[in-house]
């Protein structure tokens, strides 16, 4: 699988997916041996050879690294990818997972938590819920966008509030006070909303997660200059190409011709997905226009693709759109928005603040017996023009860009929501103040600076398949 993915989170069939050969069999156990094939010497080993083979920046490999410094897998990968982090090129992209749980999430959005995600402040040490997801256990108790999160324990008896946490830990003490991604992880939860102030009792299960809300993912707005088409993509996975293209076979039949593209926690997944995305937007296009490309080191050039615009029965030509994003829209999600600049120039924004700047993408590289999957940086994405060196976001990159905060307080895709009122501020022709392009975020637990007010994202260090490419979910 080639993936632009894993961008927003922390130590984070189609025409444009090279596999290279050879590529195992997914045939994971469910308790892989800790000797032979599995000892972490053996692991080590293999990893280290298969960045020598397949990595992006080879020449910034340590030459002689020594296995016996670390005690685990992570560990080992942090230390080869060393350098390139220090540059703001690997932010933790590089990294080994399992498999059977990451086909599990591209393939069905597969997860195990309470259904939720999670954003904080620091500075006001406040953290509430900025989205819930349909059949999972938070939206069900009632809990959904705008939900205050006051206080966490395991029992009634040892609420700790949100404020002591952060002001002790700061917002990574949130990840541990809501536990591991394990089913059956039970927490108390003291929250607020706009029925007042309650406890609940949430129990983590496996839940699927929608790549298109239906309750919240496809709007068509009325505006004085016509109709806008507003889609929210959570992630890039195989179920979201049907979703994409029902959403857009309801704008082509009201006649849209504007778009919001609501990004702004997609942290990416894979990249033919993406293709579709791309074609669905690019009415007018000829089969010749490139929409990207893919481009491995020298030696691996024979993997290079570019990918060309489709024209799908579901296609709309839009006279501009508005992309919305923040710290936690990468990869795949950039891809997309770099595609269009060279077509529509001015006439596509970034709404919102900079994205995360995530321009490599990772291929799928697995050891079976061990359910090991290394997730290696592998290749660079560029747009028609070869731009793509957008590595502190894209705000400097897009030509028309409109600053705007994710306000909580309103549903996602209101007219009224901050950034959905700027992007339709875009598409009429209004002024606004342009995104500034914030500083490089050389740790990928770190976003850009927000907005006064704003929250980050809360993701964890390690984070799973799902965390990585829907940054903020428990």
């Amino acid at each position: 699988m080639l993936s632009a993915c894993g961008g927003g989170g922390s130590n984070g069939t189609g025409a444009t997916v090279v596999v290279p050969q050879p590529t195992p069999t997914p045939t994971p156990t469910a308790s892989p041996p800790v000797t032979g094939a599995c000892s972490l010497r053996s692991r080590q080993d293999w990893v280290l050879a298969q960045m020598r083979e397949w990595y992006l920046f080879p020449e910034t490999l340590p030459a002689s690294p020594d296995p016996a410094s670390v005690t685990n897998l992570d560990d080992w990968v942090d230390a080869l990818t060393a350098t390139v982090r220090g540059q703001g090129r690997d932010r933790y992209f590089t990294y080994v997972t399992s498999i059977a749980e990451e086909n599990a999430f591209y393939s069905s959005g597969a997860s195990a938590g309470f259904g939720f995600r999670i954003g904080a402040n620091q500075g006001d040490r406040r953290a509430g819920i900025l989205e819930a997801f349909e059949n999972a256990p938070a939206l069900e108790a009632g809990l959904d966008r705008g939900t205050e999160l006051l206080a966490i324990g395991t029992t009634t008896a040892n609420l700790r509030s949100v404020s002591d946490i952060i002001a002790a830990e700061g917002t990574g003490g949130i990840n541990a006070a809501l536990g591991p991604s394990d089913v059956g992880v039970t927490r108390v939860l003291r929250v607020q909303d706009a029925s007042g102030t309650r406890v609940v009792t949430l129990t983590k299960r496996e839940y699927d997660i929608a790549p298109v809300s239906s309750r919240t993912g496809v709007r068509v707005l009325d505006t004085a200059a016509g109709k806008v088409g507003y889609v929210n993509l959570r992630t890039f996975i195989d179920p979201a190409s049907p979703a994409l293209r029902s959403a857009f076979a309801q704008f082509k039949a009201q006649g849209v011709r504007d778009l919001i593209i609501d990004l702004r926690y997609n942290g990416g997944g894979l990249i033919s997905v993406a293709g579709v995305l791309g074609d669905l937007i690019g009415g007018g296009r000829a089969t010749s226009d490139v929409q990207s490309r893919v481009t491995f080191r020298p030696e691996k050039s024979g993997e290079n693709e570019t990918r060309y615009f489709n024209q799908l029965a579901e296609t709309v030509t839009p006279r501009r759109i508005a992309f919305i994003g923040t710290g936690g829209t990468a990869s795949a999600s950039e891809l997309v928005i770099n595609a269009m600049i060279p077509y529509l120039g001015a006439d596509v924004a970034l709404i919102g603040t900079n994205t995360f700047g995530k321009p490599v993408g990772q291929i799928a590289l697995d050891k079976s017996e061990c359910d090991d999957r290394l997730r290696v940086v592998a290749f660079s994405v560029r747009n028609r023009d070869n731009q793509g060196d957008y590595y502190s976001g894209l705000a400097s990159t897009v030509r028309a860009s409109c600053q705007a905060i994710d306000d909580p307080t309103r549903p996602l895709g209101d007219p009224a929501e901050a950034s959905t009122a700027a992007a339709l501020d875009f598409l009429a022709g209004r002024s606004c103040t342009p995104i500034g392009p914030g500083v490089a975020a050389l740790s990928a637990s770190a976003e850009r600076t927000p907005a006064a007010g704003q929250r980050r994202l809360v993701s964890p260090d390690r984070p799973t398949p799902s965390q990585r490419e829907v940054p903020g979910s428990f």
